[in-house]
């Protein structure tokens, strides 16, 4: 007579999964965890040794000696790492029933074991050791050695796992990198298959943090500044810069998240982001990143010369903040300022008109300041949180006074810059008064800025802050229509 949870499964429309009593060799990458260890391990590397990633490309002809190397230097959080929950409550029922469980993957054993460890489910490891790399043919042959021909059970996800399901007895298929029906096609049916989400679209559109594009409308001020705003012409090459600097900055945006996986996952909100929750590939990422940039190279050919040099300079300023230079308190506010700057360059490159120096100081000025806001916030939060000893990205807590002090010396200076550009503007329109109705707007912003992240308010980045925060776009608005107006 059939038990509760196969009768249960009957009136699902399923056929109850069969009891095995054969050893079960479950893969880690893709399989047991939803990212891919060893191009963690790659970036973690590169972060902490950004001058040797250049040295990369030769280590990678030795794999098993590359991950080897990897893995005394750089390795992900296993407590951390994005578990297939349905996978390991799997595992668990199958350790309470008494069967051998056993963990073969292509990864180092160093990290195969801290996995093992956190698991607390494998009776063995079977892992890369530094002069083999366990995948596909020579995985199958360990395990073939272990418990014989047809001797065992096999989970994984991946085409390189064909010849491992062929000499194993049962076969199991985890969250199919190319798909269920792909690998189903080219190989016999399998025991049972667990299968992904299906989210669509949203964790690719998420990745790239659409709401940040906001920052890239900077192209349009020198276009705005010149009062030539309804210029067709001149407003299509605006448009065209404004899409290149957004895919830009979304290539950036998954390069960080990529090199930041590590904290992300330990911190209370960015651990929700697609990369750091498993919900986007890694693999998948490290395609869409450089295709981004790929395109943006192609449509810059359509600006004048000066705007791809502008573009890559932005770009490669972003690549050594990502690497380096956020962790180096000053300099990292110092180089996000200069990549928002660059935004303004590129969109007078773009539109080919000279910026007023007084212009560039007041939105560098800016910058600055909402950089050091940024810095402030998170401080605060740390303390707030009782944590008085912590630090952000070079910061200790008690650098908070200083940070504060810093950031509105510079907010309020930006103002007064930009005050003295709108006083000397040479291009006055009729309705030139009313730009003054949005420097009094931009004052009660960055005051009101400045008041929210003192009380704890800001959690994230003051964008995303804003975007979310009523009165500030209420603020965004006025400006907007104010500008416009005045034209």
């Amino acid at each position: 007579m059939a038990n509760s949870s196969e009768l249960f499964e009957m009136t699902q429309g399923r056929a109850p999964a069969r009891v095995s009593s054969l050893p079960l060799a479950v893969d880690l990458d893709g399989t047991l965890v939803s990212t891919d260890v060893m191009v963690e391990s790659c970036f973690i590397f590169a972060k902490k040794y950004p001058l040797q990633l250049f040295r990369m490309p030769f280590w990678i002809a030795n794999p098993a000696r590359f991950k080897h190397h990897l893995a005394s230097e750089a390795v992900p959080d296993v407590r951390t790492l994005p578990y297939h929950r349905e996978v390991v409550a799997y595992l668990k029922e199958e350790k309470q029933r008494g069967r051998k469980l056993v963990l073969a993957t292509g990864a180092d054993e160093a990290v195969a074991r801290q996995v093992a460890q956190e698991l607390g489910l494998f009776d063995a490891v079977f892992a890369s050791d530094g002069v083999t790399n366990l995948k596909g043919d020579r995985k199958r042959d360990r395990l073939v050695k272990e418990f014989g021909l047809k001797g065992f059970a096999y989970a994984g996800n991946s085409t390189s796992d064909r010849s491992v399901w062929k000499a194993a007895q049962e076969t199991i298929l985890v969250h199919p990198a190319a798909g269920p029906r792909a690998i189903s096609e080219s190989d016999s049916g399998f025991d049972r298959v667990f299968h992904p989400d299906s989210p669509g679209w949203w964790p690719y559109l998420s990745a790239l943090r659409p709401s940040h594009w906001l920052k890239d409308a900077l192209v349009f001020l020198p276009l705005l500044a010149a009062h030539q705003v309804y210029d067709l012409t001149m407003l299509a090459h605006a448009v065209l810069a404004f899409v290149v600097l957004s895919l830009c900055a979304s290539s950036v945006y998954l390069l960080n998240d990529l090199v930041d996986l590590d904290e992300d996952r330990q911190h209370a909100q960015k651990k929700y982001r697609m990369l750091a929750s498993g919900r986007l590939p890694i693999t998948h990422a490290l395609v869409i990143a450089p295709t981004l940039v790929l395109l943006a190279i192609l449509l810059s050919l359509f600006q004048p010369a000066l705007f791809l040099l502008t573009v890559a300079a932005y770009c490669i300023l972003m690549l050594a903040y990502c690497l380096k230079l956020r962790s180096l308190a000053l300099w990292d506010v110092a180089t996000l300022a200069a990549g928002y700057s660059l935004r303004v360059v590129a969109g007078a490159v773009a539109v080919r008109i000279a910026v007023s120096p007084w212009l560039m100081s007041s939105v560098f000025l800016l910058f600055l300041g909402l950089a050091l806001l940024k810095r402030y916030a998170e401080l605060t939060n740390h303390r707030l949180n009782d944590r008085p000893n912590g630090s952000v990205r070079g910061y200790a807590i008690e650098d908070s006074g200083r940070v504060a002090l810093y950031g509105c010396l510079s907010s309020y200076i930006a103002l007064v810059a930009f005050g003295v550009y709108l006083a000397g503007d040479s291009n006055r329109q009729l309705r030139y008064e009313l730009i003054w109705v949005s420097y009094a707007l931009l004052a009660y912003w960055i005051t009101r800025m400045w008041l929210m992240a003192q009380r704890g308010e800001i959690k994230s980045d003051p964008v995303s802050f804003a975007i979310s925060d009523r009165p500030s776009r209420l603020v965004g608005v006025l400006m907007a229509v104010t500008v416009l107006v005045a034209g």
